[in-house]
């Protein structure tokens, strides 16, 4: 019975946290024709 106990709680715990990230690659906001960043830095 504890075993049982242990392993819900284990899946619930893990389901809580599978549901909080963003699906797919990250990018940034706003139109791509208007980000500036990554700015590359001139040679020294």
């Amino acid at each position: 019975m504890r075993a049982l106990l242990v392993v819900l709680i284990g899946l619930g715990l893990a389901t809580g946290l599978s549901g909080c990230g963003k699906k797919g690659a990250p990018h940034a906001p706003g139109p791509a024709d208007k980000i500036t960043y990554p700015l590359t830095y001139p040679p020294e």
